[in-house]
């Protein structure tokens, strides 16, 4: 049984987008899988389906009813801000211990061969009031599968967060560099290429749009 953590380099680079693919590929091998999104904001209840959680069970095959919402998103806010803000505004306090325990619990009940779980923003994203996303990757021990964007500044972005994760001695499954829908963005080959020069021989792949062949070389 395989378990991956989801992080970004940058909020919005595409690690639902990533996290569905890999999803998708599994089930794709005959392999079963799972996903958990331990906290989402930004979330619209009267209409969910096109949230990042929404997104990972229609991924999963699963029904966009609220008891799959809950099992794999159970801390949703409505403010689209970070986790800890938003769910201020709605009186709550979000603590990283709560967030942990999900997950351990969630990844110590899937019995899936690939089990995914996505964190919020970038890897120093607020993800509770005393935690960030390193925070949760840290307490999880989970390999890291670290998604980069193609924008201008998106290179030093994902070597950055590459560097954070070495640093805190997180292994890293592969980044993936997700191309940019802008098109004044950098080439795309060659900010791949200029990500694989630098990563220290961690696997880069390149996610082009349109195009999710590449998951199945992280399943």
């Amino acid at each position: 049984m395989r378990r991956l953590f989801v992080t970004g380099a940058h909020t919005d680079v595409g690690k639902t987008y990533v996290a569905c693919a890999m999803l998708r590929a599994a089930r794709a091998k005959g392999l079963s899988a799972d996903a958990l999104k331990p906290v989402v904001s930004g979330i619209d209840l009267a209409d969910w389906a096109g949230s990042d959680p929404g997104l990972l069970l229609e991924a999963l095959g699963r029904p966009l009813d609220l008891e799959a919402l809950d099992r794999i998103a159970p801390l949703r806010f409505a403010a689209p801000l970070s986790p800890p803000m938003a769910a201020r505004l709605e009186g709550v306090d979000l603590r990283l211990a709560q967030l942990t325990r999900f997950c351990q619990a969630g990844l110590a009940a899937s019995a899936a061969d690939l089990t995914l779980v996505e964190g919020a923003g970038g890897v120093m994203s607020p993800m509770a009031e005393d935690g960030t996303g390193l925070d949760l990757m840290l307490a999880l021990g989970l390999p890291g599968v670290l998604v980069g964007g193609s924008y201008l500044g998106a290179i030093s972005h994902t070597l950055t967060a590459v560097e954070t994760l070495r640093a805190r001695g997180l292994a890293i499954e592969a980044v993936v560099v997700s191309q940019s829908a802008d098109p004044q963005a950098p080439d795309f080959a060659q900010t791949v290429e200029s990500v694989a020069a630098f990563a220290g021989g961690v696997k880069v792949i390149a996610a082009a749009r349109g195009e999710q062949a590449w998951a199945s070389e992280l399943v």
